[in-house]
């Protein structure tokens, strides 16, 4: 059986020991890069590897050009992957520090290895947090698996451009969704991009609404009926999903799957890419 939505820590404890499972730890930290893998170091899951958001995850910043997290090039993850020990027959299993630092940086490989046609690949439902909570193992230092070699197979379908989101955003038959903060959606508290608001005729769906009180997402009937409500019948390709820099806008993405709604697209540019262009629109307030 195959994982390849969420996982839970009591079933993720039963295969700790299985060559074929390859769990990543991705906890990460916006305003202190390198808190994530100190953390790992001091303490992790047994067997865990990890993933660091800008050096693994994403490629290098090009100012005025591309978002704070641009997608790394498929051969660089192919060889990112392959390092990772993930070929074809391994289950793969993420975690990360959600909600503490608010990075869904697990969400983020989850995403990156099924846009690479590899589909076996799961979130730890509750992370870092609730593997503690129940007083499960953790070690320390670092580890690394036998290298393996990752085969891509990319899914073009799953990702938006810019130019197509610029000609979409017009378009009643498509549905461009903002992951953010509804406060940053609506331009009244931008803490981290240049520039405030949103892209014009997006609709705002927080991604931290996806979650319970406990860090767990919510039940499939909650977040069906959530998706549902905020898409009405738009299809799943017509949906295009954004945040700041396209990275919580697969919180959303995970949380659509997760309830069987389809395969949406991301806008992996997101907002720190669409305001790289002054000519582009931007909008304020709830519309």
């Amino acid at each position: 059986m195959n994982y390849t939505t969420l996982i839970s820590t009591q079933e993720l404890a039963k295969h700790l020991d299985d060559p074929n499972w390859a769990v990543l730890d991705c906890r990460f930290d916006l305003a202190n890069p390198s808190w994530g893998q100190t953390q790992y170091l001091k303490s992790h899951l047994p067997g865990a590897i990890y993933a660091h958001l800008d050096h693994d995850l994403s490629a290098p910043v090009i100012p005025g050009k591309t978002g704070r997290h641009p997608l790394p090039s498929i051969e660089d993850l192919r060889r990112t992957f392959s390092r990772f020990g993930i070929d074809k027959r391994v289950q793969v299993v993420a975690y990360d520090n959600y909600p503490e630092k608010a990075v869904t940086s697990a969400a983020r490989l989850w995403w990156l290895l099924r846009w690479l046609g590899h589909p076996a690949v799961a979130v730890l439902d509750g992370g870092w947090q609730a593997w503690q909570a129940e007083s499960r193992p953790v070690i320390t230092g670092e580890e690394k698996r036998t290298r393996r070699s990752f085969v891509p197979d990319p899914h073009p379908q799953m990702l938006a451009s810019v130019q197509e989101v610029n000609a979409w955003r017009t378009n009643p038959a498509y549905r461009l969704v903002d992951s953010r903060s509804a406060n940053r959606f609506r331009g009244e508290n931008e803490t981290i991009d240049p520039v405030a608001g949103h892209i014009p005729g997006a609709i705002s769906a927080p991604f931290a609404e996806n979650y319970g009180l406990d860090g767990r997402f919510l039940t499939v009937r909650s977040l069906k009926a959530r998706f549902q409500l905020l898409l009405g019948n738009t299809p799943p390709e017509k949906a295009v999903f954004y945040c700041g820099s396209g990275v919580t806008a697969v919180c959303n993405l995970l949380a659509f799957t997760h309830a069987g709604m389809g395969e949406a697209r991301l806008y992996a540019g997101s907002w720190s890419e669409w305001i790289t262009d002054p000519n582009r629109p931007v909008a304020t307030g709830d519309i």
